[in-house]
């Protein structure tokens, strides 16, 4: 008797059941309904994604720790460590380069702001001061300064990233000064400690649907799809450009590991629409360094290079504030010459890098820019309030993008990728989802069958006795 086929119903019960990507997926889709038809109630729904941002941010700095620890322990190179952190930081500073570069050109050719005319002094220069809070961006001084820490625990309670990572280079040195002979629990509890941080995502990320559901339920009520049409020229310049960009990381990625990104962006599908959804690196930084490890990428390359791009490697910020400078500069009718565009990408080369975790970042990178040309009035930075939040999924995509692509890059030149995996995770021959590894590690391995008796079937099996002692010979 043939088997029986599950009906349609069934079918898509057990993959929202058992799918996050469909899930997530049926959360958006849900949001963009409910905050169109019930805006006042979409607006209550805030707290569903700042929950569960704050849960992953609490595991964020621990995990890094691990990860970082463990890799240089491991590795058992520090000068190795050091070339990764170097490469990364040539890599991230030539791809937001690119992104600049990228956005000034493509807005100088679509001239996004052309013909609106705007007057300066009619534009509400206190909206930018509420959406930054009052802050400034750090000096190059400060940013340096600020990345070392003052105490253990403070880096980790404050969540600064950079001094986690400062924290753990030490630590993985001294493992191996003191090497395992002195330390021989360390290194273990660490490795303990770090299953145990990723147990706890697997199950922080079982609310990602309804985190998803409730911050793009809030976009649509909050902002509506009007401002679509109000501004669709400056965003599907910006998207075109981030396809652009992204386009040119997929050719990098090629001729450097043969890796193929459409196959990764496939592999990562469920954290990039998370992130899509909540707008958001930081919701899936925890599965993204789960994934890369699992996909050939050494643990030193992954805990150093993913984290650090998350201060450095902006490229979708950086695309972003290329193209929102001159769309300010075009709308208020001032006409920047090349001086003063290069000026510009100068300018944002160094404000870029102090944005990570600052609320408003993109206002104030954009009014310290404003302020260093002296031409563009620092009020006008108010035309891209209403437009900012749509921008949030393809500065997080691009960022996130660029990021992984870096690891990959740089772990290939340090030879820290084991790349006959890679590929094989990203075409799917080997299983690398938490839930396999979770049955790999828990699953026991079966008892070895006993070896077949040569007694005949029905007739039971004799012990063999142990044999005796050969009696003496007879003396004859």
């Amino acid at each position: 008797m043939p088997p029986s086929v599950p009906s349609l119903p069934r079918r898509v019960a057990h993959i929202l059941r058992t799918s996050l990507f469909a899930q997530v997926l049926c959360a958006l889709v849900l949001g963009i309904v409910v905050g169109k038809l019930w805006p006042g109630f979409a607006a209550d729904l805030q707290p569903l994604g700042d929950g569960f941002t704050r849960l992953i941010k609490t595991i964020i700095s621990p995990l890094v720790f691990c990860v970082v620890v463990v890799g240089i322990a491991k590795a058992g190179d520090l000068k190795a460590f050091g070339r990764i952190g170097l490469k990364a930081l040539i890599w991230f500073e030539v791809a937001s380069t690119l992104a600049l570069i990228i956005g000034l050109v493509a807005a100088n050719v679509v001239q996004p702001g052309s013909g609106m005319n705007v007057d300066p002094s009619t534009l509400n220069s206190a909206a930018v001061d509420a959406k930054t809070g009052g802050g400034h961006l750090p000096s190059t001084t400060e940013f340096i300064v600020n990345a070392i820490p003052t105490s253990f625990i403070g880096a980790f309670a404050e969540n600064e990233l950079l001094q986690v990572l400062i924290l753990a280079c030490l630590v993985g040195a001294a493992l191996l000064h003191l090497g395992h002979t002195k330390v021989p629990k360390v290194l273990p509890a660490i490795e303990q400690a770090q299953e145990i941080i990723f147990a706890v995502v697997g199950f922080i990320m079982r609310l990602a649907p309804i985190a998803v559901f409730g911050a793009m339920a809030v976009l649509i009520g909050n902002y509506g799809l009007g401002v679509i049409e109000t501004y669709a020229k400056l965003i599907v310049l910006c998207y075109v450009a981030a396809a652009l960009f992204i386009a040119l990381l997929a050719v990098a990625l090629r001729m450097v590991t043969g890796l193929s990104l459409w196959k990764f962006l496939r592999y990562i599908r469920e954290e990039m629409l998370l992130a899509l959804g909540t707008a958001s690196t930081e919701s899936v930084m925890p599965r993204v360094m789960q994934k890369l490890r699992k996909a050939g990428a050494r643990d030193d390359a992954v805990g150093l290079v993913l984290p650090t791009g998350y201060s450095f490697n902006l490229d979708g910020a950086s695309l972003y504030l290329s193209i929102g400078t001159l769309f300010i500069a075009q709308a208020v009718g001032v006409d920047l010459s090349l001086s003063q565009q290069i000026t510009v990408v100068l300018v944002l080369m160094l404000t870029s890098k102090g944005m990570a975790g600052i609320p408003g970042s993109a206002f104030l990178a954009l009014s310290a820019t404003a302020s260093s040309l002296g031409a563009i009035p620092a009020g006008a930075v108010a035309l891209l309030l209403g437009v900012d939040r749509i921008m949030d999924s393809m500065r997080v995509v691009t960022n996130l993008l660029g990021n992984c692509v870096a690891v990959f890059a740089v772990s290939r030149w340090e030879g820290a990728l084991d790349l006959d995996r890679a590929k094989k995770v990203l075409d799917g021959e080997v299983a690398a989802s938490e839930e396999d590894a979770v049955v790999e590690t828990r699953t026991e391995p079966e008892p070895e069958p006993e070896p077949e008796s040569a007694t005949p079937a029905g007739v039971p099996a004799v012990v063999p006795a142990q044999p005796a002692k050969e009696p003496a010979p007879e003396v004859g």
